[in-house]
Formats: structure tokens, C-alpha cells, sequence
């Protein structure tokens, strides 16, 4: 009995120490919490987006609802990989089953873990995706196909099991924001949405490196195939995007592989890049990094606009008559105009 006392003991310590020294995300990176943030709001959304950071800062989930009565969630993350949105999706259906889940196509770009770019920012962005998901097979399968190949080498794996491996040595680092936030984090998102409310316009087009890779690879096919399965088995619609934004480049041939995609598997496929007049995007006012991302008007613009193609063409019903969902939205879009007059009012001090 004694042994079991000292064990439990032990695991209790060692749990609390991994939660004091894991990153908490409250400063500049406040990306780290935006997969965590959707436990606590799973069930309900009749859409669920799915991506990198152009879903989770280009499109408002609190303006389809204000529009369009349309509940949503945005389970992005940045440098989101297929394979890891693929295990995000798979994760997602078994909390709820959405109407509609729109996955955006940047991310075909990225075929292997090793095109992705560097590899120890690589690392990083693994992190901020699999360290806030639960553990589930879906989570260990994201893990197994996110690893770079140094993390192979060293069992990085294990790191993502107990990850006070990794963070073992941040003592140095600690603030008294690791212990307020050791349990409960503060909420950064709007139903997973990251609020931007900057204004840095666009003065010059960024160049764009020559086309290298003109046809989207096999792995990142694969893991879209798996995504369309995994749809139709849930009876769920599968619509693919490709938000605005000027950079980096969205080439014509990538475009039209998709499209081709699309096309054969009857999925409905929307590029927002030649609707931005249409959607009203002004790129001297609407984004915050010169035209990267968008900011809060971009991304209100971004969503009204593709609220009527999810109406129109996939048959969305409005909420609004229902007084449960209404009670709860209604909560949801005081704290967004909250959290917007506070960040306006930041920006102007």
C-alpha cells in the first residue's frame, strides 16, 4: 500500500510539474491555444473549418452566425500540415457531425514533413498543433506523421506522450503566468477564430520565387483522399477553399489541379482569390501584415461572403429561430465585440 501511495504520489508531482513547465502561450504566440480552445466548445456547429492560419485569421465564425444564423468552428493552427488536418478532422467527427467541413488547399502545397521548410521551426509548429490535442489514436496518428527526421532519430515521439521531456529544461523561463494559467488558460480565439485588429496596408506586391514544383505531390493527394472518405462515410460535405490572400503565391496550375480534383469527386471547390472585389477586400485597410492575412474587417468581409455560398449552395439552415442556439450565440458574440472594442481601443491608446 505504501509503494502504491508513493507511486500515485509521484505521477500526481510529475503531472504538475509537465503542466507548470509546458508553454502556456500567452504572449506573442497566442497560435499555441487554438486547438486546445475547441474542447470547450465542441458540439453544435453545423460547419467546421479545418487549416492553417488562413482559416483562423480570414474568416469571422461570429459574422456567419450574425448573417446567416450559421454555427461554425475553426480548428486551425498555423503551419497546419494535410496529414495533421486530416487527424484534426478525424478527431473533430468524433465529438460532432457538422453539415459541412471546409478544409482550404494551401497546405497542398507541403507534400513530406521535409518540404515543409526548416526543420527545427518545423518542430515548432508540430507542437503548437499536437500538444494541445487530446489523447486518441487521432493524435497519436498526427504525431506519427508530423515527426521530422531529427525527432525519428532522438524518439521525439515520446516527447509528445509526456512532453515534460521536451520542456524539461524552461525553468529559467518560468513567469507567474505559468502558474496562474497552470490548470485554466485564458481563451484567445472567437470560436477558434484569432482576432486581428491592426491596419499595416499593402504598399507593393511581395515577389514570388519561380514556380519550382508544379504538380501537387502524391502524399498530400493521399491524405485529401482520406479527408473525402472519412466525409462521405459521416455523411458530411466536403468543400474545399482557397481564402484570399496575395502571399505567398496560389500558382494557376495548383488551381487547376484542384479544380480537376473537385471536379471528379463532385466536391464543391471555391477560390476566393479572384472574388476579392466582389467580397470588397481593400488591401490598404483589411489586412494587418501588408497583405499576408487579413484583419477583423477583412476577415468580417471574408465570411459574409462565403456565408452565401454555404446557404445558397450547401444548403445551410439559419439558426436563429432556435432560442437555445440564439442564447448561446448571443454569449459567443458579446465576447467577440468585447474582445474587438478592447483590441481597437489598445490599437488607438
Amino acid at each position: 500500500m505504501k509503494k502504491l501511495r508513493a507511486f500515485f504520489c509521484a505521477v500526481v508531482i510529475l503531472g504538475l510539474l509537465q503542466a507548470l513547465l509546458v508553454p502556456k502561450y500567452t504572449g506573442n504566440v497566442r497560435e499555441g491555444n487554438l486547438i486546445r480552445e475547441y474542447y470547450d466548445n465542441a458540439g453544435g456547429n453545423d460547419v467546421i473549418f479545418i487549416g492553417d492560419c488562413e482559416v483562423y485569421e480570414n474568416f469571422s465564425p461570429i459574422t456567419l452566425w450574425q448573417e446567416y444564423g450559421i454555427p461554425s468552428y475553426i480548428r486551425g493552427s498555423p503551419q497546419q500540415t494535410v496529414w495533421q488536418s486530416y487527424y484534426l478532422l478525424e478527431e473533430t467527427l468524433r465529438y460532432e457531425t457538422p453539415k459541412v467541413v471546409v478544409f482550404n488547399v494551401f497546405a497542398l502545397k507541403y507534400d513530406t514533413v521535409e518540404s515543409t521548410g526548416d526543420q527545427s521551426r518545423r518542430e515548432a509548429y508540430n507542437r503548437i498543433t499536437l500538444d494541445g490535442m487530446r489523447w486518441s489514436g487521432s493524435k497519436w496518428g498526427a504525431i506519427q506523421a508530423s515527426l521530422t527526421q531529427e525527432e525519428r532519430q532522438w524518439g521525439g515521439a515520446l516527447t509528445y506522450v509526456f512532453p515534460i521531456l521536451r520542456y524539461h529544461d524552461r525553468w529559467s523561463e518560468l513567469t507567474w503566468k505559468d502558474v496562474r494559467y497552470l490548470f485554466k488558460r485564458e481563451t484567445v480565439s472567437d470560436c477558434g477564430y484569432l482576432m486581428q485588429t491592426g491596419v499595416e496596408p499593402m504598399t507593393d506586391p511581395f515577389p514570388s520565387p519561380p514556380l519550382t514544383k508544379r504538380t501537387l505531390g502524391d502524399n498530400s493527394w493521399r491524405y485529401l483522399d482520406k479527408m473525402v472518405q472519412l466525409c462521405r462515410d459521416k455523411g458530411v460535405q466536403l468543400v474545399l477553399v482557397k481564402s484570399p490572400g496575395l502571399y505567398p503565391a496560389w500558382w494557376p496550375e495548383w488551381d487547376q489541379q484542384v479544380a480537376d480534383y473537385a471536379r471528379e469527386r463532385e466536391l464543391l471547390y471555391i477560390n476566393m482569390i479572384p472574388a476579392q472585389e466582389e467580397i470588397g477586400i481593400d488591401w490598404s485597410t483589411d489586412t494587418y501584415d501588408a497583405g499576408l492575412h487579413l484583419n477583423v474587417s477583412g476577415a468580417e468581409k471574408a465570411a459574409s461572403w462565403f456565408g452565401r455560398i454555404l446557404r445558397d449552395q450547401c444548403g445551410l439552415p439559419d439558426r436563429r429561430s432556435d432560442p437555445q442556439v440564439c442564447a448561446r450565440w448571443e454569449e459567443k458574440t458579446a465576447r467577440y465585440e468585447a474582445r474587438k472594442g478592447l483590441l481597437l481601443e489598445q490599437g488607438d491608446s
